[in-house]
Order: C-alpha cells, then structure tokens, then sequence
C-alpha cells in the first residue's frame, strides 16, 4: 500500500512541474519556430532584461579616459650659495669679524675711505682680511717673486701712481688705488676676498 502511495505522489509531482514548464517551453517554440531548452529559455530571459536596462539608459555611463592627466612633481634644485654685498657668506662658509682700526693707522684710513663708498663694516671686515693675507697692511711690501707692491700688493707697484705721486710711501694713496681696483674688478672687498680664498690671491 505504501509503495502504491510513493508511486502516485512521484506521477503528481512530475506532472506539477512538466504541466507549466511544458507549457512555457511549447509557447516559446511556437514563437521562435526553433527548439528552446529550458538553460537556453532562462538565459534568454536574464539577457533580455539586461538588454531593457540598457533600453531604458541610453544615456549610461561611459569609460572616458581622455579626462585624466598625469603629473610629476619636479624634484628641487639646490640652492647655490650666494654671495651677498655684505659679505655674510663666502664659498669657504667664513667671514672675517668686523674689529676697529687703531686711530691713525693705515686700517683706520681704509675704514673711512670704505665707509665713504658705502660698504659698511662687514665689507671692512674683508678688506682687513684680504690685505693682512697679501701684505700686513704694510706699505713697503714687497714680492721678490711677482714684484708685487705696497698694502693691495699692486702689480707692478708703479700701478698706483695713477692715485697719486707717492704710491711708494703713502698709504692713503695705495689704499686709494687698491679700493678702486677691488671695486673695479670685484665689486667689493667681500667679492675679492672670495675670491681670494677659492684661488689664492686676488
């Protein structure tokens, strides 16, 4: 009896499912005039409804990748050392400190003629280094080797009588002609003793 009822429930569930599927599957044939499987059928009908989605945005969205640019970011170049008038930097990283000339004496010369060009005292500061390297600020001076002269250490000495007709002796004329000569060349003591110290001599 149990075996009668298992084989009746079998036949009722296979006609439950073959009756709308049958039916569906029947219908799309009909349609087609083509045989539909039921994986075919379903496909079609995800495919379809993807198909009206696009239907419906026709305005959907697109890849644009024209839009977009790259940039690098350059890397910095290093900063040069810079050399200013007032003589806070050198290449050698050092600047002679500023000290008051004896009174009368040939720096204190120079510190008035320095002062008149409008230096200031951080470009004295240089000029006393300059001259202490090239002659001790003394005014018979001389170089056997170069015939260099006097506290600029002129060359030939004979240079500085443009200043004056007692370049040999005087100190106030050779320190005339030596500042004119640093602002010709170098435009200031700073600049010459820079100068100096990168080459040896100015």
């Amino acid at each position: 009896m149990l075996g009668v009822f298992a084989a009746f429930a079998a036949v009722g569930f296979v006609a439950a499912y073959v009756g709308p599927t049958g039916m569906a599957l029947s219908d799309a044939n009909a349609d087609e005039g083509a045989a539909v499987s039921l994986y075919a059928h379903s496909v079609e009908d995800v495919q379809t409804f993807a198909s009206d989605e696009e239907a419906a945005g026709d305005d959907a969205r697109a890849l644009d990748r024209g839009n977009y640019s790259v940039f690098v970011k350059p890397k910095p170049k290093p900063k040069p050392v810079v050399e200013t008038a007032e003589g806070s930097s050198t290449s050698s990283g050092w600047a002679p400190p500023f000290v008051t000339p004896d009174p009368g004496s040939a720096q204190a010369i120079a510190y008035q003629m320095v002062m008149a060009r409008g230096w200031g005292d951080s470009e004295f500061a240089c000029l006393v280094a300059l001259w202490n390297k090239e002659s001790g600020w003394r005014v018979n001076a001389y170089n056997a080797s170069s015939g260099a002269y006097g506290i600029p250490q002129a060359l030939p000495g004979n240079k500085m009588g443009s200043a004056g007709a007692d370049w040999e002796t005087n100190p106030a004329t050779q320190i005339s002609w030596g500042l004119g000569y640093i602002g010709g060349r170098y435009g200031t003591p700073c600049g010459a003793w820079s100068h100096s110290q990168n080459v040896g001599w100015y």
